[in-house]
């Protein structure tokens, strides 16, 4: 769904879980820090976070 190579996907998730970000294991991802997550995302997360606002009248559901 992300059109990425699956192993783009996993060598970002072991830079994540390195980073005490998330837990990654075969597939499922479980956000460990959120605030430190949001602190190192690059702009886009805010632009994502203001498009689904302005489509749905509010933010992403926190997932945690």
């Amino acid at each position: 769904m992300l059109g990425v190579r699956r192993t783009s996907v996993t060598v970002v998730a072991h830079t994540l879980q390195t980073a005490g970000f998330i837990k990654y294991t075969r597939g499922k991802i479980q956000i460990v820090d959120v605030e430190a997550l949001r602190q190192n995302a690059c702009e886009c997360y805010d632009t994502v976070n203001r498009h689904y606002a302005r489509l749905f009248g509010e933010s992403p559901p926190a997932k945690n």
